[in-house]
């Protein structure tokens, strides 16, 4: 495979394809198990991860990278393996989760600043060879009527920006992720407000990612759907399509070679269906493909509950997802397909 950051960002959003992510901390991971009465051991969590990356047709046809947790770049399969050679045996691209997470943002009640540059080009460097070739920083933009203020959108896109430098720099591409949380609290504003918030924010960060020298050829944006507000859900499958295509085209540049949506609080049927309506419906100057975690697990999570097994149902139920999520990366998911 081609190390050019161009190519690699080419990969990632290969046509019908998209990015697991396998990236939850710790803690995340815990709450996940909690729901089929399984402890977080390195263990469990290793053959959790190691089903999905095992999951050949999945793989191969449907995921075009993996992004994965510190801890999971380091292990290995059963059998000795390290996963990151399992995921580049089916054809997927390994990527790292290298944000600290959002912490209260100083003067800002409310909102947040993602961590993590400190000693990032070091880190970049160890996981270049540990197999690493895209990264990924989660930026965290409240939304209401009152949020966010300008001072957290500027922080968090020139954090997003210096993080995507120092990745490239690295020979490693960066998925810029500036998330406006859909499921924030109250969570009760308007898809409009959605979409001037999204509208905003995404305009800081490209003129960040410009004023940092970020190669746009060499990125992939992930994005929220401009949707309403979890306790407000009002707006249709239709509009939450057509309203995310107009918000994109007014702010992402053409350069950029693909965007994978996160699901964001989305059901799982949700997040396919609006990807689908988008690539069924409108003409784009970029990939529009998924990256999705919970949306593409939870099934698989819940057949598997922590039992051997149970591996077979498992990475049926994720390979069922992946498809349906392949399908809508191409605009061709139907309704009447989730029965099968």
């Amino acid at each position: 495979m081609s190390e050019r950051l161009e190519d690699i960002a080419a990969a990632m959003v290969t046509p019908g394809q998209g990015i697991l992510a396998a990236d939850e901390s710790s803690g995340t991971i815990k709450k996940r198990f909690d729901t089929i009465g399984l402890e977080s051991t390195d263990e469990n969590r290793r053959d959790y991860r190691e089903m999905m990356f095992r999951a050949e047709t999945a793989m191969k046809d449907c995921i075009s990278g993996v992004i994965l947790f510190d801890e999971t770049i380091r292990q290995k399969a059963a059998d000795g393996t390290p996963l990151v050679d399992v995921i580049k045996a089916s054809g997927a691209v390994p990527g790292i989760k290298v944000d600290g997470g959002a912490k209260a943002l100083a003067g800002f009640d409310g909102e947040t600043i993602t961590e993590g540059l400190d000693g990032l080009r070091d880190r970049l460097t160890e996981y270049y060879g540990l197999g690493a070739r895209f990264a990924k920083w989660r930026g965290v933009i409240s939304i209401s009527n009152d949020l966010p203020r300008w001072g957290a959108v500027k922080q968090n896109a020139q954090a997003l920006a210096r993080y995507a430098a120092l990745c490239q720099e690295a020979g490693i591409v960066p998925i810029v992720e500036p998330e406006v949380l859909m499921d924030g609290k109250p969570g009760d504003h308007s898809i409009d407000r959605c979409y001037e918030v999204t509208e905003w924010v995404l305009k800081t960060v490209f003129a960040e990612l410009y004023d940092a020298r970020v190669s746009l050829e060499g990125m992939v944006l992930k994005p929220n759907m401009v949707i309403d507000g979890k306790n407000a859900r009002r707006a249709s499958r239709e509009e939450i399509a057509e309203k995310t295509v107009r918000c994109l085209k007014s702010t992402v540049p053409a350069a950029v070679p693909g965007i994978a949506f996160l699901s964001g609080g989305q059901s799982d049927e949700e997040a396919t269906a609006h990807l689908s309506l988008m690539n069924a419906g409108f003409d784009m100057p970029w990939a529009l493909t998924f990256s999705y975690g919970r949306a593409l697990q939870a099934a698989a999570l819940k057949a598997w509950g922590g039992k051997k097994e149970n591996v077979a149902a498992a990475q049926k139920a994720f390979a069922h997802r992946a498809k349906m999520n392949s399908l809508a990366a191409t605009g061709q998911w139907k309704q009447d397909l989730e029965a099968a």
